[in-house]
């Protein structure tokens, strides 16, 4: 018992039945509509209340657990009934005469069987209302999330590039990134945080800001990504590791220079059915402090395709374990390559879903297109 009650103050106590509870009572009736309740008795205005916030409670529940969190109260009601139905005689005597009435019986327990259900359906509801809560702010961490990447799609004489992220969780660790400088070029980059929900959320946006702001000292690939890889060592956890594709890309010539920091090699479709890899880089960021980065160049001719994606999409497994894998992806890159750039990606996403026979998703998935077009002013 000791140990059960360890760390009890009776401060968390008094807490929970006050404070906490007041606070879920809050939370749950903050959208009841309470016109005209004040008119009422005060007997049926506390039925009218304990009716809406019982709505209001399971309201919030998916309609699954609705379901099973009505019938569970549905037999509640019928055991305490079936213990309580039993009658005996009472006897009641008035001066000379001694009337018999039936009586109810109620069973020795009846009492903390109630107040046992009254606890848990107490510890129930506190526990939706905190954790409704934590959603609604991962909520509104997504929507800040998704605000700090470029929407839509870019175009620009001699280049068209989209990108398409969607997390495993509410929020997760896959970013990419379109900025356009001024000379003209293009800086794309995809980066992907070891592990997934909140934790990789933060350092994903530790990492895109960090970058932005070497971005702005005009730096070339390779002293910005080790730059990059200090600044993950010095403030990321060691557990913790970031994967990324850094490039900077020139429509007038289609040259593209760039780093892969121990992310998956993308895929370039060249004309007709050549496919080639993008390697040149080194080690994941975060890992040594002291890591060298080479610079990888290729250049794209009019219509070749690069795809530079997360391992969420090539390791999306089916039912019977089969991951998508990169001929999965080459297949539905070829299969689109000449459909719209958004579509292609879209397509993608699509393929994967399919796959897995649209289960939920282990991890995130990122795909960043970039497709080199006919620059009119070389014509």
């Amino acid at each position: 018992m000791q140990t059960y009650t360890r760390d009890l103050k009776a401060e968390d106590l008094q807490r929970l039945f006050t404070r906490d509870t007041r606070d879920a009572y809050r939370f749950f009736a903050r959208h009841i509509d309470a016109t005209g309740l004040d008119k009422l008795p005060w007997h049926r205005r506390l039925l009218a209340h304990a009716r809406l916030l019982f709505l209001a409670f399971t309201m919030k529940l998916s309609p699954a657990r609705r379901i099973v969190y009505g019938a569970s109260l549905l037999f509640a009601v019928i055991g305490v009934f079936d213990l309580m139905r039993s009658t005996r005689l009472l006897e009641a005597p008035v001066g000379r005469v001694t009337f018999i009435i039936p009586g109810l019986v109620v069973p020795e327990g009846t009492g903390s069987l109630l107040i046992a259900f009254a606890l848990m359906n107490l510890l129930v509801l506190l526990e939706v209302a905190d954790r409704l809560s934590l959603k609604n702010d991962l909520e509104i961490a997504r929507e800040i999330q998704q605000a700090m990447l470029p929407s839509g799609l870019f175009t620009a004489p001699g280049v068209e590039t989209v990108g398409l992220s969607r997390p495993a969780n509410t929020v997760g660790g896959d970013f990419y990134d379109i900025l356009p400088l001024d000379d003209g070029r293009l800086i794309v980059a995809v980066g992907d945080v070891a592990g997934k929900g909140s934790p990789a959320a933060l350092l994903m946006a530790l990492l895109l800001a960090m970058m932005r702001t070497l971005v702005d000292e005009r730096l070339e690939p390779s002293e910005l990504v080790t730059r990059l890889n200090v600044q993950v060592s010095r403030h990321a956890p060691g557990t913790r590791f970031i994967t990324l594709f850094y490039g900077v890309y020139d429509p007038r010539s289609g040259e593209l220079t760039y780093v892969n920091a121990g992310h998956m090699p993308p895929f370039v479709l060249r004309a007709g059915e050549a496919v080639d890899r993008l390697s040149e880089g080194g080690m994941a960021l975060g890992m040594f402090d002291q890591s060298v980065y080479a610079t990888g160049r290729t250049i794209l001719q009019p219509d070749e395709l690069l795809a530079v994606y997360s391992d969420g999409i090539t390791e999306a497994e089916n039912p019977g374990g089969q991951p998508f894998d990169d001929a999965g992806l080459e297949a539905a890159l070829a299969a689109n390559r000449h459909s719209d750039i958004s579509a292609i990606g879209a397509a993608v996403v699509r393929a994967v879903e399919l796959h897995t026979a649209d289960t939920r998703f282990a991890d995130d998935l990122t795909i960043l297109l970039l497709r080199r077009t006919i620059n009119p002013s070389t014509l």
